[in-house]
């Protein structure tokens, strides 16, 4: 998906949904934390937030008298998916309209398995955007920690535009497949006409098969979506947990309503003062530092296909990709590796390092000319079923993220004259990252939103989780929008992979934990080691 700051223009937070539900449900290992300021440089912003960005405006506390029958509705819960149960209720298409359309949401509970000590409901959203938190609650109420699972019904709502919520529909299975080739790297006006033509199409397939509803798909819409559904299950205050793309709409909600906010963890956090070229761009450079973690530990490892420096596994890497791109690679089905899926593969890999031995697999079969493993690493990032569909995953994704910000980029000269700067962040993706950029120029509606601090002042504390070497969501993010909130407490792993929370560190996990159970908030700048 070539637009989508955050699940990265392509690559970015929800992390290939099925590695995100891994990354935020095992087990962690023991750790030890210390306080103090990380002294991290904020790259493309200011400590807190980027200069110029307006503050995100509260809206007014009290529910709106053209709000109240929304506000009114009663929940219908039915047992769905074995043990859970599911509602749906509807909300209006435009907030500045709502006597005209309405659209219907669809929320997942898993209820709290002591309900005498209830604290209430755990929203959850695992990212994107674009990620069903229908799907990911379903994993997470398996391995979620027992002392939330007694305190908390876990719901996940599906974002207006995702999943079973009045989906955003574009191309079909073989359509997308099609799109997912592309040449993301183009040589030449031939290979940069085919790739405004997938990006045109792609648009003009949201706008024909999805109509108004791709105008109504906003960060801020879906913020207050939640609202409607904090007080359908009767709470005073939202309880939250976004991961990914998560914490925008989290903090998003944390801005509009911070008088409703109740116990609000934010993973992985997106930085909402950034305009879309410098947030893909310090994306690219996040990217690029978990590349560099995957290959000098693959260096030291004697199945390393990439020789025994970092230098080197660069070096060969980037000779991989231009093999590929002269000639894609055979594969076991009747596909072929394009770079682009190439490239995505690599990308998928670096959001956990459980996936760190299966990418050196991968590159040696794929350096012995089979590009099968590659492929499926590509797949799963698009979350592509073997029947060769795929979710509307990368759909609301464009949706969402064209809504936004504004474009990047005007055209492709734009984009060209930007690929020098996106190099020198990023010299493995780096350019992939700027042309990938591109397609919200052709998007058929402009953008709502814009670059703004979020402030939420009045808020609970709000427990923002950063991890040093997040390949979608880089480090510098979370210190922004820790700082930009005025109950912000950052917590930070010195670790890799996306996320932190239930991934490998205790020391995390107990401090999330105890915030969550008793409201004890960690002190700002507390540090976690694996």
């Amino acid at each position: 998906m070539r637009a989508g700051q955050y699940r990265s223009r392509r690559f970015a937070p929800v992390a290939a949904l099925a590695v995100l539900l891994l990354a935020g449900c095992t087990a962690g290992s023991t750790t030890g934390s210390t306080a103090g300021a990380s002294s991290d440089a904020v790259s493309g912003s200011t400590a807190a937030g980027a200069p110029g960005a307006a503050p995100l405006q509260p809206l007014p506390a009290g529910t709106p008298a053209a709000l109240a029958t929304y506000y009114a509705q009663k929940l219908s819960w039915q047992n769905c998916r074995g043990d859970f149960e599911c509602t749906t209720f509807k909300v209006p298409l435009d907030y500045e309209h709502p006597d005209r359309r309405e659209i219907t949401l669809s929320a997942i509970r898993k209820t709290a398995t002591d309900p005498a000590h209830r604290l209430g409901s755990l929203l959850m959203n695992p990212g994107g955007p674009g990620g069903s938190a229908v799907d990911y609650v379903q994993n997470a109420a398996r391995a979620a920690d027992p002392g939330v699972r007694s305190s908390y019904d876990l719901v996940g709502l599906d974002p207006r535009g995702v999943g079973e919520s009045t989906p955003v529909s574009c191309l079909s299975g073989p359509r997308m497949d099609a799109y997912t080739a592309v040449d993301i790297t183009p040589d030449d006006q031939a290979e940069i006409d085919a790739l405004v033509a997938a990006d045109k199409e792609f648009a003009a397939a949201c706008q024909q098969e999805s109509g108004e509803l791709i105008g109504h798909v906003s960060t801020v819409e879906a913020a207050r979506d939640m609202d409607v559904l904090r007080a359908l299950v009767g709470d005073a205050k939202l309880n939250y947990l976004g991961k990914s793309y998560g914490t925008f709409l989290g903090a998003t909600y944390a801005g509009l309503f911070p008088g409703n906010v109740g116990r609000m963890v934010l993973d992985g956090a997106v930085d909402p003062s950034l305009d879309s070229r410098a947030g893909n761009r310090t994306q690219a450079g996040g990217f690029e530092t978990a590349w560099a973690a995957f290959a000098a530990d693959c260096a030291k490892r004697d199945d390393c296909p990439l020789g025994r420096s970092e230098k080197e596994a660069g070096q060969q890497l980037t000779a991989l990709f231009r093999q590929i791109d002269a000639k894609p690679l055979g594969t076991e089905s009747d596909r072929v590796l394009t770079e682009s899926m190439a490239t995505t593969g690599v990308i998928q890999a670096m959001y956990s390092e459980s996936l760190w031995h299966t990418l050196r697999e991968a590159l040696t079969t794929a350096k012995a000319g089979d590009g099968s493993a590659l492929l499926r690493l590509s797949d799963d990032y698009y979350e592509r079923s073997s029947d060769g569909s795929y979710p509307n995953l990368m759909f609301a994704n464009m949706a969402v993220n064209c809504l936004d910000l504004p474009a990047p980029f005007a055209d492709p000269a734009a984009v060209q004259q930007a690929v020098p700067d996106f190099e020198q962040a990023s010299a493995h993706f780096g350019r992939d990252m700027a042309w990938m950029a591109l397609g919200c120029a052709y998007w058929p509606t402009k953008a709502t939103g814009a670059p703004h601090t979020i402030r939420a002042a009045g808020a609970s504390p709000i427990v923002v989780v950063g991890t040093t070497r997040d390949p979608a969501t880089p480090y510098a993010w979370a210190k922004s929008l820790a700082a930009q909130l005025e109950s912000g407490r950052l917590l930070t792993y010195d670790g890799d992979g996306h996320t932190a929370y239930g991934r490998r560190s205790t020391c995390i996990d107990n401090a999330v934990n105890r915030y969550l159970l008793g409201g004890e908030a960690p002190a700002n700048g507390t540090r976690c080691a694996k």
